[in-house]
């Protein structure tokens, strides 16, 4: 990493839920004006230095602030139990981290944008929806669920996700546990994991088995037990914020036709990129569709934010 690169950040925490939460700053070298601000989170299980943080320099290069943090329970930050996702606790995360920089010397409070990955990308969806200081929500291979979302006509659906973020117990017994084990595995039978793709065995074990990476190929996933369904299509039409996903052709984690289904309920600005390959292509770095997606990102927050 170059000294101009190394310049571009400080090491920063804020609290979240009861727990320390660690990451880095990012700011445009010799920025003397009141910033816009890119709030960014990995994808399921892994941590900011696994491809994220790439983004991350590209978006600092030019122009914005940038929050880079791991989630609660994961990489450098705090949080128990380790290893453990909870989508609820994490989108709480998201808006801790909203609150954080909202307070901070050097960024503009109404230009906050949040970034995400697969599982990040809904729960930045969904709190998009919820919380008006989003202005631009950018999603990669968003995790939207697998299945489209019920009719919510009257809206009742979607104030039940609100209710629950707000004030649920998301940290209550789960009606979903699967876990503790590996992320990813080669053997599905003799050792079955969370993820079970080969792609994302070859991804993780890539990026995750650098030197200090800070990954785990372990993993639990819980679900508290809410009484509504997490799905971004019933928070899609009550999101105000100018919008970017990209969706990968041949997903094979989670579905792009559900994706698209979300994408076409959003009202306002939105944009949408489809990529060539997989859910972990935009994920490779350096590769030609890496730079063609963070330009394109660039260009959108420049116009939207």
């Amino acid at each position: 990493m170059s000294s101009q690169i190394l310049k571009m950040f400080i090491n920063t925490e804020f609290q979240s839920q009861g727990a320390t939460i660690r990451g880095r700053l990012y700011k445009p070298v010799n920025s003397s004006i009141s910033l816009p601000i890119v709030i960014m989170t990995h994808g399921f299980s892994a941590t900011i230095g696994m491809v994220t943080d790439y983004y991350a320099e590209e978006f600092c290069k030019s122009g914005f602030a940038v929050l880079l943090f791991d989630h609660r329970n994961f990489g450098i930050s705090d949080g128990e139990p380790r290893q453990e996702i909870n989508k609820w606790l994490q989108m709480r995360g998201y808006e801790d981290a909203t609150n954080f920089v909202g307070g901070l010397e050097g960024i503009d409070s109404k230009r906050i944008a949040l970034w995400g990955d697969s599982l990040s990308a809904g729960q930045a969806l969904v709190l998009g929806s919820i919380d008006s200081r989003i202005k631009v929500i950018i999603g990669q291979v968003p995790a939207c669920n697998d299945k489209s979302a019920p009719a919510d006509e009257d809206g009742k659906l979607f104030g039940a996700i609100v209710e629950f973020h707000k004030n649920g117990d998301i940290v209550g017994k789960p009606e979903i546990t699967n876990g503790p084990l590996p992320v990813v595995s080669t053997d599905q039978k003799g050792t079955p994991s969370l993820l079970k793709p080969l792609t994302a065995f070859r991804w993780f074990i890539e990026y995750g088995g650098r030197h200090n990476i800070g990954w785990k190929n372990l993993a639990t996933y819980v679900n508290p037990n809410a009484i509504v369904l997490f799905h971004p299509a019933l928070c899609a039409k009550h999101i105000k914020a100018a919008v970017f996903l990209l969706i990968a052709k041949e997903d094979e984690l989670t579905s792009s036709v559900v994706a698209k289904e979300v994408y076409d309920l959003i009202p306002g600005s939105k944009e949408l990129m489809e990529v060539e390959g997989g859910h972990f292509g935009l994920l490779y770095h350096p590769s030609e569709i890496f730079n063609k997606a963070s330009k394109a990102q660039c260009d959108f927050l420049k116009n939207h934010l």
